[in-house]
C-alpha cells in the first residue's frame, strides 16, 4: 500500500464546506458536506482522479494515470475521513487516495454543484448603442490589477478601447504581448490600414467597410483584434462597431426560424489574392456545447455564393438578409472616430467592426493592427487571478 497524499494543483481550491460524513454504495460514494449538501462521487470517477504522484506527475500536474489500468469493478476496502478532513479511499488493489475536501467540491458534480459552477460561469454582457465604453490608459497597464480589469473588460463586453498609447510605428506590438504571443496571417505580424494602389484588401482602400469579422475565411477566425491609430487627419472614416451576439440574441427572439438557419446552414466565406487562396464553410452563428452562441462570422465582401438545398436557399437568404439588415439598425450601432494614440481592442469573433469610407486627399489615415487568439486571453486573465 502507498502513503500517497494529494498533490497540489497550480491553483488553490478555497474550504466552502468541510466534509461531514460519508457514506459507500455499490457503484459510488456519498459525501454529506458541512452546509447538508450532498454529494455522488463514482468510485470509478474517484480512481480516475486521484491526485497521488503515482497517478499525476507532481512537476508538470498533468495525469500518468489512465482509467483503464485499473479493473472496471474496482472497490474500496474502506473509506473515510482522516485527521486532515480530507476523503482517504484504500482501494481493493492497495491503491491508497486522499481528497482534498476544496478540490472535491469544486468538482462536485450533483446537480446542485453543476449548476451553481454554470451560474459562476462568466457571462457576455450584451451591449447596444447606448454603451457605456470601457476605457483604460495605457500607461496604467503596466500594473498587473490593471491589465486584468482590462483583458476581463474585453472578455465580458468584447469591445474596449486604450489611450495615451505611443504613435511610432510598432508600438502597438508592446501592448498586445502584455496578453500574449501575436498571431501572425498573410497581412504580417503588425499589418498597416492605409488606402493604397496595389490593395489585396478592401480594407487598404478609401472604401466603406461594411460590418464584418476579419479572416472568416478562416477555420479559426483570430480571436482579438487590435486597431491603433497613429495618424488621422482624412475626413471620415469614423470607426463603427455592434455586438453580434447581441443581434444574435434579438434574432433569436424575434424570429427564431431565421436564427436557427444561420446556426445550421454553412456558408463559404473566401479570401484569395496573388500569392494565397483561403476558403472557409461553416454557420455564421456558431454555438457552443451549452447552446449559447460562441461566435459570428460574417464579412459579405468575402462570401462565396450560397450554396444550399433549393427547398432551403429562400429560408438561407431570408435570414442573411435579416441579419445584414440588423447590423445597421442604429439600436446596435456604436460610431467614434479614432484618435492618434488610442487604439481598439475587441472580441472580432463577437464584435463586428466597420469603417466609414474617409478621404485620403484631405490628410493621412495610418492604422495598425494584429491579432492576438481569444485562448492566449483566457489564458492570461486565469494566470493573472490566481
Amino acid at each position: 500500500m502507498n502513503t500517497a497524499v494529494a498533490v497540489a494543483d497550480f491553483r488553490t481550491y478555497p474550504l466552502i464546506s468541510a466534509l461531514r460524513g460519508v457514506q459507500g454504495l455499490a457503484d459510488r460514494v456519498v459525501i454529506e458536506w458541512a452546509d447538508s449538501r450532498v454529494s455522488p462521487f463514482h468510485h470509478v470517477w474517484l480512481r480516475d482522479n486521484c491526485p497521488c504522484d503515482r497517478c499525476v506527475y507532481s512537476v508538470t500536474r498533468e495525469q500518468v494515470f489512465e482509467s483503464v489500468d485499473a479493473a472496471e469493478d474496482l472497490q474500496p476496502l474502506a473509506t473515510r475521513i482522516d485527521t486532515d478532513g480530507c476523503l482517504r479511499i484504500d482501494w481493493q488493489d492497495g491503491h491508497l487516495s486522499r481528497f482534498d475536501p476544496g478540490w472535491l467540491r469544486a468538482h462536485a458534480y450533483d446537480d446542485e454543484s453543476r449548476a451553481e459552477r454554470l451560474a459562476g460561469k462568466p457571462q457576455s454582457r450584451l451591449w447596444h448603442s447606448d454603451l457605456q465604453l470601457p476605457v483604460f490608459e495605457y500607461a496604467a497597464l503596466n500594473d498587473n490589477a490593471a491589465l486584468l480589469q482590462w483583458l476581463l473588460a474585453v472578455r465580458d463586453v468584447g469591445l474596449t478601447q486604450v489611450r495615451g498609447v505611443p504613435t511610432e510605428p510598432g508600438s502597438l506590438k508592446l501592448i498586445a504581448q502584455r496578453i500574449s504571443f501575436i498571431r501572425e496571417s498573410n497581412f504580417g505580424v503588425l499589418f498597416n490600414v492605409q488606402s493604397k494602389a496595389d490593395a489585396d484588401s478592401n480594407a487598404y482602400t478609401a472604401f466603406n467597410l461594411p460590418l464584418h469579422t476579419d479572416l472568416p475565411t478562416r477555420e479559426l477566425q483570430p480571436g482579438l483584434q487590435f486597431l491603433h491609430c497613429l495618424v488621422n487627419d482624412a475626413e471620415g472614416g469614423e470607426s463603427i462597431f455592434v455586438d453580434g451576439f447581441a443581434i444574435a440574441d434579438a434574432l433569436r427572439l424575434e424570429e427564431p426560424q431565421l436564427f436557427q438557419a444561420l446556426c445550421e446552414i454553412p456558408v463559404e466565406f473566401r479570401n484569395k489574392d496573388r500569392h494565397s487562396d483561403y476558403r472557409c464553410l461553416a454557420p455564421i452563428i456558431a454555438l457552443d456545447a451549452l447552446g449559447r452562441v460562441a461566435e459570428i462570422r460574417m464579412a459579405n465582401f468575402l462570401r462565396g455564393a450560397l450554396e444550399t438545398s433549393v427547398a432551403q436557399m429562400p429560408l438561407l437568404y431570408r435570414a442573411y438578409r435579416r441579419f445584414i439588415a440588423m447590423t445597421r439598425e442604429p439600436r446596435f450601432r456604436l460610431i467614434q472616430r479614432l484618435n492618434p494614440g488610442e487604439l481598439w481592442c475587441f472580441d472580432n469573433r463577437r464584435t463586428l467592426h466597420a469603417r466609414n469610407a474617409f478621404d485620403p486627399a484631405t490628410g493621412v489615415r495610418h492604422f495598425q493592427g494584429c491579432y492576438v487568439d481569444r485562448d492566449e486571453l483566457l489564458s492570461r486573465i486565469l494566470v493573472l487571478q490566481r
